[in-house]
């Protein structure tokens, strides 16, 4: 019975939340914005961080500063298409992106969002404390003490609630962030 190998895994559910959430908008500008966006270019579809340097000089802007020009229409057709509802204005190489107020409804868009990514995270937290309670039944069935199958259930599951309310402080944090004006 490995905790450490439970930890890890944990931990790793909650990376995956907070990557998912760094790709919600605030109505503050973020370079991880751009982040799930991909560009069909050179015969193969790859992150728009690795084909421009993205910077943000001001709360509500963005800029994008593509690498090779040639790239610059493919840049530009992805970011109007993401999902982002984001509106580049195209200055050569460059690309500036202004980032709109968030209206109420859209926020509470986010927020249903952001809940659903957290609800996901508690889900695969719950399927690794469920492994690890598998590996626990089987390590009894190989002879393990009771008192000890006892202490490794408790120790289990006093990692989950921790990894678990650590979600949820990293959603209200989020959701905060969001309906912040």
């Amino acid at each position: 019975m490995n905790l450490d190998d439970l930890s890890r895994r944990m931990q790793g559910a909650i990376n995956a939340f907070k990557a998912d959430l760094s790709g919600l908008r605030t109505g503050r500008a973020s370079s991880s914005m751009l982040d799930p966006i991909t560009v069909n270019v050179y015969g193969s579809i790859m992150p728009i961080n690795q084909l421009a340097t993205i910077n943000v000089p001001e709360p509500r802007l963005i800029t994008v500063q593509v690498w090779d020009r040639g790239t610059a229409p493919a840049v530009e057709k992805a970011i109007r298409e993401s999902s982002l509802g984001l509106n580049p204005i195209v200055e050569g190489a460059v690309f500036r992106i202004p980032i709109p107020e968030l209206n109420n409804d859209r926020r509470k868009e986010f927020v249903k969002a952001a809940h659903k990514y957290a609800e996901g995270a508690r889900v695969a937290v719950r399927h690794v404390r469920r492994d690890g309670m598998d590996g626990l039944k089987k390590s009894e069935a190989d002879g393990l003490g009771e008192d000890e199958s006892r202490r490794l259930t408790e120790k289990i599951q006093k990692l989950t609630d921790d990894t678990i309310a650590e979600i949820d402080a990293v959603l209200a944090a989020k959701e905060a962030e969001i309906l912040q004006i």
